[in-house]
């Protein structure tokens, strides 16, 4: 295993590259370029503020600034997870020709998309001064959540790569996953808005305590849910080490199946 960790780490710079061309790749044919990476998350709060709040007649104050928190955290999570059931498929060229970690693309995958967050968050940092939502001291534990999330997803993009490579309709059920985990965390509706024999729903989705912990520190002005992150973090942070493991010393079988 430290063996494995010394390869990872001597290919640092591999790492860097590979984040810097993935971002480079997501809109290099479109006219608006990395504007996109504040359009995106923008656009999609006016759909679902013009669906829920218009149409629905739903959503309460402050509902935009609730609607883009969850919405830009979401977006964090839901890419991982498409990008990273097809990270080590996409290089297999290369896999082919030279030795390399196959743990890192799902990581360089992670980390780029996290680049991507980091604009989302200019666009709640703009809600938050439009509609006059000001933070407490609390945000001072933004970056704790966003760590917890970057553990997190780095599980869950290592697991979805490693798999994907042996079974291919992965990705195809990926689509209808991210649908059902969508609609399931409180990214466009309020948790506590369930009924009572459904709560458990929102207290077993890691995803549901992150984005809970976003609006805490950002709109509600409270601490977050310190259990909930220190569990999600802890079982976090040893699935990756058990993965990291794994692929030390399973990556031929990846060989073969490439």
């Amino acid at each position: 295993m430290r063996q494995y960790m010394d390869e990872i780490m001597k290919r640092k710079d591999l790492i860097v590259y590979l984040i810097k061309s993935g971002l480079k790749a997501e809109h290099r044919n479109s006219y608006l370029g990395y504007f996109w990476w504040l359009l995106d998350p923008l656009l999609g709060v006016v759909v679902y503020y013009f669906l829920i709040s218009f149409i629905l007649g739903r959503g309460g104050e402050n509902f935009a600034v609730f609607l883009v928190i969850g919405l830009v955290s979401w977006r964090w999570t839901n890419t991982v997870i498409n990008s990273s059931a097809r990270s080590i498929l996409r290089y297999s060229s290369i896999i082919n020709q030279v030795y390399l970690p196959k743990s890192i693309f799902p990581i360089t995958r992670t980390f780029s998309q996290m680049v991507n967050f980091s604009f989302g968050l200019v666009i709640v940092a703009i809600f938050l001064v439009v509609f006059g939502v000001m933070p407490g001291w609390q945000a001072i534990y933004l970056p704790i959540i966003i760590i917890v999330q970057l553990v997190f997803l780095l599980a869950i993009g290592l697991f979805l790569a490693y798999i994907s490579v042996f079974i291919r309709d992965i990705e195809n059920l990926l689509t209808h996953v991210t649908r059902i985990l969508f609609y399931s965390s409180p990214i466009i509706w309020e948790g506590g808005r369930l009924p009572d024999e459904y709560q458990w729903v929102v207290d077993i989705n890691p995803i549901a305590h992150i984005v809970n912990s976003y609006r805490d520190v950002l709109m509600y002005q409270q601490s977050p849910n310190f259990f909930a992150l220190s569990i999600i973090l802890g079982v976090s942070a040893l699935l990756v080490y058990g993965l990291l493991a794994y692929y030390s010393r399973n990556e031929y079988k990846i060989i073969k199946a490439l």
